[in-house]
């Protein structure tokens, strides 16, 4: 009974229904996309890592496993790193910050190519000149750069060489001197990578190079990867639980409204129902009821238009902002909503419990 009265009211008022689900799906999407944010950037940057090819990092002291740029390893370590049983190739490269989440990747084009198996190119070529810059199809796309652009970065003016497959690192790369003398870090690298005759061989190498450069952090690519997440960037899981705040406080405050205006709405319903002996716990369960339709569509439609964000993204800035889709979430902001929704029923359910049958019958 409850529940056909419930449909009843959601299907002949289908702009105030499809409205509520609107807002309530709000702070769900909200809530998905910027985890999916999180979650992404985190998940790019760490298969961009892996893209390299090697076994082992080698950062310098006072770094962390989120340290993307700065210069402070001595490129002279290269070749001393080179020399230790089982490396088979090394690399340095040098990071520099450009804006945002994006830095610019200098690196050495023969040790880059023996490591990671080299660029695969969709447009142009390599290097040719020192004001050349190669960028991954996600920057082009982002930029609407082609082989022949100019870009300008790190205020320079770079010309475009080459369009590459996203996946190796960094999405835009430039000659190792070249970013060296830029930045004023000239035989300074960031970070040195090892690959090793067996990646069995990780974990012995490791603690050689533990025991002879003490107080450097190396990592396994593996262990480097595990270590890419929420935890390690500060703050992130503060705005992360900030965020959720905020979307059960809109979820609240929307849902509270939206049953409001409903229960000033069917003032005559509940009047008549009333009168024909309807119990004020009848009462309640028919707008608890209703928020627990709007929570639940409200949900669905949240979860859709995440994908929706995520497709903006992808279009808008495939770069910068990479999206992921994170189902483990889905369940998460449906409680947030749902809970919200039932929270925010019970002051207007309160409120037409307590309404005089004669009262509501006068109601108009």
């Amino acid at each position: 009974m409850i529940f056909t009265l419930v449909w009843e009211n959601v299907r002949f008022k289908p702009v105030r229904t499809l409205l509520s689900v609107l807002l309530i799906a709000v702070p769900v999407t909200l809530i998905l996309t910027l985890i999916g944010l999180s979650r992404g950037f985190l998940e790019d940057s760490a298969r961009r890592s892996q893209g390299i090819g090697a076994d082992v990092v080698f950062r310098a002291p006072n770094t962390s496993v989120m340290t993307f740029s700065g210069a402070a390893l001595p490129d002279k370590l290269i070749q001393a790193l080179a020399g230790f049983p089982h490396v088979a190739q090394v690399t340095g490269v040098v990071n520099q910050p450009i804006g945002g989440f994006d830095t610019v990747t200098g690196i050495d084009p023969a040790g880059f190519t023996r490591m990671s198996g080299g660029f695969v190119f969709r447009e142009g070529h390599m290097f040719q000149g020192p004001n050349d810059i190669l960028v991954d199809q996600f920057y082009a796309d982002q930029r609407h750069l082609h082989v022949g652009s100019t870009i300008r970065v790190l205020n320079r003016d770079w010309h475009v060489a080459g369009i590459v497959e996203p996946g190796k690192l960094a999405h835009l790369f430039v000659e190792m001197p070249v970013l060296q003398e830029l930045i004023g870090a000239t035989g300074k690298v960031s970070t040195i990578y090892l690959k090793l005759d067996d990646p069995a061989n990780t974990a012995p190498v490791i603690q050689e190079l533990q025991t002879k450069f003490d107080g450097y952090p190396i990592y396994s690519m593996k262990e480097l990867v595990s270590l890419i997440s929420v935890d390690n960037i500060p703050l992130l899981a503060g705005f992360i639980n900030a965020v959720v705040g905020i979307g059960v406080i809109i979820g609240f405050a929307v849902v509270s409204l939206s049953m409001y205006m409903a229960v000033l709405q069917r003032t005559r319903e509940i009047g008549i129902l009333k009168s024909m002996g309807a119990t004020n716990r009848f009462v309640m369960g028919i707008i608890v009821a209703e928020a627990l339709a709007l929570g639940f569509g409200g949900t669905i439609f949240g979860i859709l238009l995440s994908f929706g964000t995520r497709w903006a993204m992808l279009h808008i800035a495939p770069a910068s902002l990479p999206q992921a889709v994170v189902p483990s979430w889905w369940p998460l902001a449906g409680a947030i909503a749902i809970g919200g929704a039932l929270l925010g029923s019970i002051y207007p359910g309160v409120m037409a419990v307590r309404q005089d049958p004669i009262e509501a019958l006068a109601y108009e």
